[in-house]
């Protein structure tokens, strides 16, 4: 009986310091596990920043990229995006990728207006083909990529503006070598042809053949210049283009890229030497859209061509492309009204 009672009193005194000893272990625990998320924490917003100070100091600042406000449109929709995407070819063959105005250097190649609804939930690109006829404020009818050539980034994009009535938020001018740095980075990207062809500017060292082709940097630049291997030229070329971009997006938001630092910071590198944007377009606006992007999946991404009344003749001679107005006045009205998604199912453009 005395045996037991003394077994209880021992216990009852060893139980506070066990109590105290667990508690010590769970405290030591805890905040083990809060330094190594601190730790993380740490050298991730170090990995964010440095890709940051790559992205702004690689990147381009247009100095004017803009036209005078009083000559721009008022913002409609609080909330939602409109960036002008202007794609150069400055290194392509002059000797093939020229058009019967004048050789491309001194145009652009690729007009994408991305419409950015409020909501996120959506990216709509829409293609402008680059020999759409059009007004250039302050110089008359031209083909609409005549206006890099006639006033640089500011002209183009009040020239676009004019046509839409909707106000440009942000611009960004891509050189299409930048791709070529971008695929290989990515570890190549697969793009599902429909009809194959052998590109002009690397005949006799590739075919792309109908179905999926895993392309290179070297044959991304070729599949998306090309437009001499096709009857209707750059109506091709332009979905070549949007098919190549929908696989790249796809490609960089896949889990495989998104956790591997090395290869987005290899993206960042690659990219942005390449790159110009509004003075306004930097990192942190960027990081804050892809933040609210965390989401999105290729099928959210909806990619069309500006619609058109196709191939005509100007009155001093030119093959131009005929703009269609009504159409142009409902995506228009769409756009300001964000709601782009509901006139695209409508009418549809998805393609």
């Amino acid at each position: 009986m005395t045996h037991s009672t003394d077994a209880q009193t021992a216990e009852h005194h060893a139980r506070p310091r066990r109590e105290k000893s667990q508690k010590k272990t769970a405290r030591n625990v805890l905040l083990g596990f809060a330094a190594a998320v601190l730790v993380i924490a740490l050298a991730c917003g170090a990995y964010v920043f440095k890709l940051a100070q790559t992205f702004n100091t690689g990147t381009t600042k247009i100095e004017n990229a803009f036209p005078d406000e009083a000559t721009r449109p008022i913002k409609n929709v609080t909330g939602a995006m409109n960036i002008l995407v202007m794609g150069k070819d400055k290194n392509a063959d002059k000797s093939v990728d020229t058009d019967d105005s004048g050789p491309t250097d001194q145009r652009t190649d690729t007009l994408i207006w991305v419409h950015v609804p409020a909501d996120r939930k959506n990216v709509y690109a829409i293609s402008i083909m680059r020999d759409t006829w059009v007004n250039i404020p302050g110089h008359g009818e031209a083909k609409i990529n005549a206006a890099m050539a006639q006033g640089g980034v500011a002209l183009t994009v009040q020239t676009v503006e004019s046509l839409f009535q909707q106000r440009v938020d942000h611009v960004a001018m891509v050189d299409f070598e930048g791709f070529k740095g971008l695929t290989d980075a990515l570890g190549g990207v697969e793009v599902n042809i429909k009809t194959g062809f052998t590109p002009s500017v690397l005949k006799g060292k590739v075919t792309f053949q109908p179905g999926k082709n895993l392309l290179d940097g070297e044959k991304a630049l070729a599949f998306v210049r090309e437009r001499r291997s096709f009857p209707d030229s750059d109506y091709t070329r332009v979905k070549n283009q949007q098919l190549f971009l929908k696989a790249l997006l796809s490609k960089t938001i896949s889990k495989e890229t998104l956790t591997n630092p090395v290869r987005i910071n290899n993206m960042v590198d690659a990219m942005s030497p390449y790159v110009s944007v509004d003075k306004d377009f930097d990192a942190g606006t960027i990081g804050g859209l892809a933040f609210q992007f965390k989401d999105l999946r290729e099928k959210d991404t909806i990619m069309f061509t500006l619609p058109n009344l196709g191939v005509g003749t100007s009155a001093d001679g030119q093959s131009i492309v005929v703009a269609d107005q009504a159409a142009i006045s409902g995506i228009a009205n769409a756009i300001g009204q964000d709601k782009l998604g509901a006139y695209v199912t409508e009418n549809g453009l998805a393609q």
